[in-house]
Formats: C-alpha cells, sequence, structure tokens
C-alpha cells in the first residue's frame, strides 16, 4: 500500500507539471489558459489551440488537452471568458457564450490572444491548428473565416451560424466539422447555409455525421439521453477524435 501511494503520489505530480496555467491579458481582462507540454514533442513544433465549450476551461478540455500532449502536441487551452467571469452554471455559460456568438469580433480578438500565447509556449507559429467543442467549435471556424495562420480547424458539434450580412471571403485554412447526425440544436438550414458558405469561401472543408449522435457527444459528463439534445456517445467520441489524428498527419505534412 505504501509503494501504491508514492506511486500515484508520483503519478499526481507528473500530471500537474505536465499541465501549468498561463496568464495573459486582453487590455485590462486577466485571462488564464493551461498549457499542455508533452514528454516528447513532435519536430518542427507542431500544436494545437483548444478553444473549450460554453462552460470554459472544464475537465473536458483539460483530459483533451492531456490526450494532445500525449501524442506530441504542445497544447494551450484557451481562456475565453476571462478569470473573474467563469460560468458556473449552464445558465450563465449561455449568456457568456451568446454575448460572444453577437460580439464576434470580440470572440475572434480573445482566439488570436490565445494563438499568440501559444506561440510564446514554444509552438511553431505556421504549424498550429485550432479545435474546438460545441461554443469552441464555433470559434475554430471563425478561425478559418478569418484566417488566421492556422493549418486546420476542426469543430467537434459546434456551431455553424453566421450572420448573412457578413462578407464571405475565401478561406485557405482547411476545414474539418465532426457533426452529431441528431444535433437538433443545429437545424438543416444552418447546416445548408454553411456548406454554401463553404463552397462560396471555395474551402478544402469536409462535414462528417456520427449516427445517434447529439450536441456534445464527446462530452462524458453530458449523460447518455439523447432527447434531452446534448448526450455522451462513446462510438462517436472515439470515431471523431480518430478523424482529428488524420487530419493532423494530413495538414502537418
Amino acid at each position: 500500500m505504501k509503494n501504491l501511494s508514492i506511486f500515484l503520489f508520483a503519478l499526481t505530480m507528473i500530471s500537474s507539471q505536465a499541465q501549468q496555467a498561463v496568464s495573459y491579458n486582453d487590455e485590462n481582462q486577466k485571462l488564464e489558459g493551461i498549457v499542455a507540454v508533452p514528454e516528447k514533442k513532435i519536430a518542427n513544433g507542431n500544436a494545437v489551440l483548444l478553444l473549450p465549450a460554453w462552460m470554459g476551461i472544464d475537465n473536458n478540455a483539460k483530459e483533451n488537452a492531456a490526450e494532445l500532449a500525449k501524442l506530441g502536441y504542445l497544447t494551450f487551452v484557451a481562456d475565453i471568458y476571462g478569470v473573474d467571469k467563469r460560468p458556473t452554471n449552464p445558465s450563465e455559460a449561455g449568456k457568456l457564450a451568446g454575448y460572444y456568438k453577437s460580439n464576434i469580433k470580440g470572440y475572434q480578438k480573445r482566439i488570436q490572444l490565445a494563438l499568440n500565447e501559444l506561440i510564446k509556449q514554444g509552438a511553431n507559429p505556421d504549424k498550429i491548428a485550432v479545435i474546438g467543442y460545441c461554443f469552441g467549435g464555433t470559434g475554430a471556424i471563425e478561425a478559418a473565416r478569418t484566417n488566421m495562420n492556422v493549418r486546420g480547424v476542426v469543430s467537434f458539434h459546434g456551431g455553424l451560424g453566421r450572420d448573412a450580412s457578413r462578407t464571405i471571403e475565401p478561406i485557405k485554412t482547411k476545414v474539418l466539422v465532426l457533426h452529431g447526425a441528431d444535433d437538433f440544436y443545429v437545424p438543416d438550414t444552418e447546416i445548408k447555409a454553411f456548406q454554401d458558405e463553404m463552397r462560396t469561401a471555395k474551402a478544402d472543408w469536409q462535414m462528417v455525421y456520427y449516427a445517434n449522435s447529439v450536441h456534445a457527444f464527446t462530452h462524458k459528463d453530458a449523460g447518455n439521453d439523447n432527447s434531452k439534445g446534448a448526450a455522451y456517445n462513446e462510438k462517436a467520441a472515439m470515431r471523431s477524435w480518430e478523424a482529428m489524428k488524420v487530419f493532423f498527419e494530413e495538414i502537418f505534412r
């Protein structure tokens, strides 16, 4: 038992060292993201910016950052809201996410600041991918829409909407959308508008649907009741992660 306790303590210390809080700022707003540093980085400084779901930096984001680090990617989890604006319940999260969806320039700025911080942590500025979950998936697509200097973006069950008054610019960044086939939070009209946008923008894009999956299908804490609109689906979570890995192999060649 004593040896087991020592092992578990050492494992905890290794995990805490692998992920560290990083402070940065948006003018007077203090932000605090998390950097996950791999033991063995992939050559050329390939890195990933992770945009979390509407609850901010949650366990799902931390776990996925850890898994990306195991794959060798330097990973930074962005803080979109700020250290003093962390939501404590879905109602607060909905209001905060809604604010940034309505004030898209502010969301884009927070994403760019996180990208800048990832580069400060050692990422090659020309070898970065952006991934996002739900609200963060919307942010990943925004990174493509504004042609941030990233190789590709991956949206896991993200919103696809765009203000119709916005001009559609050519998209140079490669786009991968991983979507629940039964996600009724993203209506068919929004999907069609997104796909038309990608065609107009002459983007290199892919959209993969996962059967029997609704919103938040990668989140283990979302329950398993699809009728609620958000639920975990182990098979879809696994398949979408593998799809992301294949996409990374392509964009980081």
